[in-house]
């Protein structure tokens, strides 16, 4: 039961991190979420958006931080 708990706290953490993270960047005007590859459609009386590039991108950054971490684990 102890290490649940140590993982939920490390989970709490890392979603206290990302969302600062999320917030730093809509202030200094990255386009996350509205890049080159972001999927778009505004019908007349429906819209989609998905964001495709974006979901790419931050899968990519994160991929490298935990192989990053895994590294330093050993």
């Amino acid at each position: 039961m102890n290490d649940f708990g140590r993982m939920l706290v490390g989970l709490g953490l890392l979603f206290l991190v990302v969302g600062s993270l999320i917030l730093l960047l809509g202030k200094t005007g990255i386009p996350l979420g509205r890049l080159p590859g972001d999927i778009t459609y505004r019908g007349k009386n429906t819209s989609f958006y998905f964001p495709l590039a974006s979901s790419i991108l931050i899968s990519i950054l994160l991929s490298i931080v935990f192989y990053l971490i895994s590294r330093f684990r050993r």
